[in-house]
């Protein structure tokens, strides 16, 4: 039977959400606070340097599924793009993340076996390490900590490491052969021609308004709907009852300067705590080394990252996973679970969560097989949720 579905924002969450749910036979309308779809992968192009802005800083698609990666092929062809970036550290470049070449950089390790014992022998007897700092020093001891990790953490979160809880790193790697890659999984890259065409392909053939802001009247989209998805902040669908939940916003710095190339590199961070942005991002590399560049292209594009409060009106980037947050949302979703599935939460923000690209489009592919098996078996949402 079909349903009339709303699903709120136009991100990844719920521009997949949109396409399945369509494909699927229902009535789906989906309703965006921004001007366009993307969310925070939104790029736009910019003639003057040849090339597309990440808009809301840099955003590298990357999975080790082949299920979700012919997925989003069906949207956009990708580049070849492979992100491998450098940290500033004050007047030393170094490579990142930490590999071989890092550790000879900072202790003359020539050799695999010279690194591990390099390693080894920085490393801090912790048994269970309570904390960011403490799984950091467990990890690869206190010069790489210091060198790298304790003065960007702490400018970017506004806390010491070790008031933050150790997952916010552990997704790092730390390799002892020359693979400088920041990610490990076997498919990598940008659509070539910007995020926001693929959205446009995610989109295509379904009802989309723009410029709306679903809390200024919710009770009215919430009666008119079979069923919601929601993928706005959790805490703001409620009114903040339990107070609001913390996250750190950032600002970002666009320049256009007459150069062919600023910094040689897409990604250069900036690991000082006295330096008070995070990192530069150089739109053109981007784009592979040897994509053609238009003679039109008389400048190059970087953005400075600054960290930031978040404070009413600015963007909440990444949720701040201490011990409180994490049990002020657990009754958030008490309340969310409440409502009987007649809303369903999910991305980053109603899930008050880190995803990548990948898990968001994997969880929301997993919504809508347990919505539409549902249905199949009879059990379907009724209109009426005020």
């Amino acid at each position: 039977m079909s349903q009339k579905i709303l699903i709120v924002g136009a991100g990844l969450y719920g521009a997949v959400c949109a396409r399945e749910l369509h494909d699927a036979g229902h009535r789906v309308q989906v309703i965006e606070q921004r001007a366009q779809p993307g969310g925070n992968c939104a790029t736009r192009f910019v003639p003057e340097a040849d090339c597309h802005e990440h808009l809301h800083g840099a955003h590298i698609f990357h999975t080790d599924s082949e299920r979700i990666w012919d997925y989003v092929n069906r949207f956009a062809r990708f580049n070849s793009y492979v992100n491998r970036v450098k940290v500033r550290r004050g007047d030393a470049l170094y490579s990142f993340p930490i590999n071989l070449f890092t550790l000879h950089q900072v202790f003359g390790a020539r050799t695999p076996a010279e690194a591990r014992a390099a390693v080894a022998r920085e490393r801090v007897e912790i048994a269970a390490p309570a904390n960011l700092e403490e799984h950091c020093l467990a990890t690869v001891g206190p010069t790489l900590y210091q060198l790298f990790i304790e003065g960007y953490t702490t400018k970017q979160w506004r806390r010491h490491p070790r008031e933050l809880p150790a997952e916010i790193i552990q997704r790092i790697p730390v390799r002892f052969d020359f693979n400088d890659n920041y990610f490990n999984d076997r498919f990598q890259g940008i659509p070539i021609g910007g995020y926001s065409a693929m959205f446009d392909r995610l989109l295509a053939g379904v009802s989309v308004e723009f410029g709306v802001d679903f809390l200024r009247d919710a009770d009215h989209w919430l009666t008119r709907f079979d069923h919601v998805i929601y993928t706005g902040p959790i805490d703001a669908f409620f009114w903040h009852c339990h107070g609001p939940l913390e996250y750190r916003s950032l600002r970002f710095e666009r320049e256009l300067l007459p150069m062919a190339d600023f910094q040689g590199n897409a990604v250069v961070n900036y690991a000082d705590a006295d330096v008070p942005y995070t990192r530069i991002i150089e739109h053109r590399h981007f784009d592979p080394p040897g994509a053609a560049r238009s003679a039109a292209a008389t400048h190059t594009l970087i953005t400075r990252e600054y960290p930031a409060d978040h404070t009413p009106g600015s963007e909440p980037y990444y949720p701040v996973g201490t011990a409180a947050n994490r049990a002020r949302f657990d009754r958030y979703r008490r309340l969310a679970d409440e409502l009987g599935g007649q809303v369903h939460f999910g991305g980053r923000l109603a899930e008050y969560r880190y995803y990548d690209m990948h898990q968001v489009i994997g969880a929301a592919l997993a919504h809508v097989r347990r919505h539409l098996g549902r249905e199949r078996h009879g059990v379907v949402t009724e209109p009426g949720l005020a």
